[in-house]
This record gives C-alpha cells, sequence and structure tokens, in this order.
C-alpha cells in the first residue's frame, strides 16, 4: 500500500495551504472535502510544480459513513494514510439556542465525530509508517465564546483529545499535534456570519503562514502549537484573567445598540 498524507478540508484556506506545503515537502497526498472542483484545480496546480497529482476524494465528512467510505476508496487505489490532517470545519455565530440546531449538531459532526473517528481508523498504518496527526484547533479552544458557543466548544474538544492522543500513542511512534491558529483571513468568517473585531484584526496569520507553522511543529513532534507570537502571548494572558472577565471580553454578541448597524 502506498502512504499518502490525508488531507481533510482541502478546497478552500488553512487546507489548501497544508496540501501546498506537503506538497513541497515531497508528501503523496489525497485531499477529501465536498468541492470536487475546487480539489481537482488544486491537485492539477500540485500536479503542474512538479509533484505527484494528488487523489482527488470529493467526499461529505458529515455523513455518518463517511469515513467508511473514505478508507474503502483509499483501499481500493492502494492507498494508506502515514499522515492524518484534520481541517475540515466550520463555525456558526450568534447565540446558540437561537441557531439552526441541524446546523449546529451538523458542526459538531464535523468539527467533533468526523475528526475523532478519522483520528482512530487509521492508527494501524500510522504506526507502520511512523507517522501521525495534525489536527487543526483554534484559539478558540483555550476559551468559552459567548456568541459562538458550539464552535468554541468543538476545538476545545479538538485540543483536549489531541493532547490526549499525543500521549497515548506516542509508544507506537505516532506524533500527534494540536494547530491552534488565531484568525486567518479565509473564507471562515463569511460562513460562520461572523465580524471580526478590528483588535482581533492584529492577531491575524494568512493562511499560507499558518500552514507552515504547523508543518513544522508536526514534523518536529510537538504536542500543540499556536501559530503567531501575538497569540501565543494571548493564551498567556488568558491564563491570568478571572474567567468571568474572559467571558465578558471573549462575548461575540452585539452589544445593546449595535445589533442594528
Amino acid at each position: 500500500m502506498k502512504p499518502v498524507a490525508l488531507i481533510t478540508g482541502a478546497s478552500a484556506g488553512i487546507g489548501v495551504e497544508l496540501a501546498r506545503v506537503f506538497a513541497a515537502h515531497g508528501h503523496d497526498l489525497a485531499l477529501v472535502a465536498r468541492r470536487e472542483d475546487r480539489l481537482k484545480a488544486l491537485a492539477d496546480e500540485i500536479a503542474a510544480g512538479g509533484r505527484p497529482r494528488p487523489t482527488v476524494l470529493a467526499l461529505d465528512l458529515e455523513r455518518r459513513d463517511a469515513v467508511a467510505t473514505l478508507a474503502a476508496q483509499l483501499t481500493a487505489q492502494g492507498l494508506e494514510p502515514a499522515y492524518v490532517i484534520n481541517n475540515a470545519g466550520f463555525g456558526l455565530s450568534g447565540p446558540a439556542a437561537k441557531l439552526s440546531r441541524d446546523e449546529e449538531l451538523a458542526m459538531v459532526d464535523l468539527n467533533v465525530r468526523a475528526l475523532t473517528e478519522l483520528s482512530l481508523a487509521f492508527v494501524d498504518s500510522l504506526e507502520r509508517h511512523r507517522g501521525g496527526i495534525l489536527n487543526v484547533a483554534s484559539l478558540a479552544a483555550f476559551l468559552p465564546g459567548p456568541g459562538m458557543a458550539v464552535y468554541y466548544a468543538s476545538k476545545a474538544y479538538v485540543l483536549s483529545f489531541s493532547e490526549a492522543l499525543h500521549r497515548e500513542l506516542a509508544e507506537r511512534g505516532v506524533r500527534v499535534t494540536a494547530l491552534c491558529p488565531g484568525p486567518v483571513p479565509t473564507g471562515f468568517q463569511a460562513r460562520a456570519g461572523m465580524r471580526l473585531p478590528a483588535a482581533a484584526r492584529t492577531l491575524e496569520l494568512p493562511a499560507e503562514r499558518v500552514a507552515q507553522i504547523g508543518y513544522d511543529a508536526f514534523m518536529a513532534g510537538k504536542r500543540v502549537v499556536i501559530a503567531g507570537i501575538g497569540n501565543r502571548i494571548v493564551v498567556s494572558l488568558m491564563r491570568l484573567v478571572p474567567n468571568a472577565l474572559i467571558l465578558r471580553l471573549a462575548d461575540q454578541r452585539p452589544r445593546v445598540g449595535e445589533a442594528g448597524k
């Protein structure tokens, strides 16, 4: 079986840049996302650069049978993961009780359930190739997020789960890293229906920089990497601030008088 780096959410944003970074370092790729046209365009770009053309797997990871289907497709093509990069995910902005329940549960399915299943489904092949799992969490993993409650909670899960797996799988030679970016100028904010405050924009990093930071930390076997010195400072300061104040500062909901702006 041919080893590949399996990258989910590879049709946009950080996922695209992770694919470019892994390809640039000589890894064969299997790209997963719903938008097949974007995956094919990225595969063509990578092949045009002299790298092996990635395998394209158009799949909706929110489906309950998605990982089983993915595993079967990889096997049918003689592929097995040496690395699993769980980047697929999305957020929703607004009070949890007012958002679409179906969309919130779909977010849990993708951000939590699919990531968990993908992290565990290929451990044997990861061990054979002494590879690992790179899970894309967020700065949101370190604090509660009123106004994006389910998204923040999903990323807290990703961080906790990844840190535990880092410990559990170390004895099998499988590295696990949680990548925690802050704000990144991609389509995420538009999909989530959120407006980024001016202060948060000072912490922005381009997706290509986040991807390179994540790759380097992953290959170095780090447990957690927070992308950007500004974001690392923010996380350090949060440990010194009372939780009640963090809740107020992290509240994404419009203030009184701002709702109509």
